[in-house]
């Protein structure tokens, strides 16, 4: 598999606790927008699982809280993680991982089948283009396997990415998780 990379030049590329950001304030920086993100793409390690885990749980919180109420962010993402089932899960598909540095920006599963599992990104790594990156890689992975068409279901968080990417509005659905009813929609793109 070969490595995707991205470089955005930005004053806002790394996330606030990146030490990129620990200037001497004593001195400016020459230039304040040299700032640059380099992420590439890769498989999925076992040594990865905890940080994925996190990554999931933090996101769901974070981000998909604006969508969905408290109660269901928790049914949707427990903070009672089984390290060893998430493992198991993502060593059973084509799980790819966005990585800057040390920090995982992102991750990504894809089912034989089409079927785009979980697909996530880092909450400071939010509109910086990693899901384009781990999608474009799965994608790729598609192609590869011979697929003509990939799915998943968006959360009203992800449906505006999602379409952005190509893929349609299938269908609706109100799911349940640990008692909770959360609304997503079955999207689909031909390949």
């Amino acid at each position: 598999m070969g490595i995707i990379s991205l470089l955005k030049y930005s004053s806002s590329a790394y996330p606030p606790s990146h030490p990129k950001h620990a200037i001497n304030p004593q001195t400016k920086p020459a230039n304040p927008t040299n700032l640059h993100l380099h992420v590439k793409i890769r498989n999925y390690e076992i040594g990865d699982t905890e940080k994925i885990a996190k990554l999931f749980y933090d996101t769901v919180h974070e981000v998909n809280i604006r969508d969905y109420t408290t109660a269901q962010v928790d049914a949707w993402a427990p903070a009672d993680t089984d390290i060893q089932t998430w493992m198991q899960s993502l060593s059973s598909k084509f799980t790819f991982v966005a990585e800057e540095g040390d920090i995982i920006a992102g991750f990504g599963e894809l089912e034989a089948n089409g079927h785009i599992d979980r697909f996530y990104c880092h909450k400071d790594f939010q509109r910086q283009g990693v899901g384009k990156l781990i999608l474009t890689q799965i994608e790729s992975k598609a192609q590869e396997l011979g697929l003509k068409k990939l799915f998943a279901e968006a959360s009203i968080t992800a449906r505006a990415f999602f379409e952005t990417q190509g893929f349609m509005v299938i269908k609706k659905q109100e799911v349940e998780r640990r008692g909770q009813k959360l609304i997503n929609f079955v999207m689909e793109k031909y390949l």
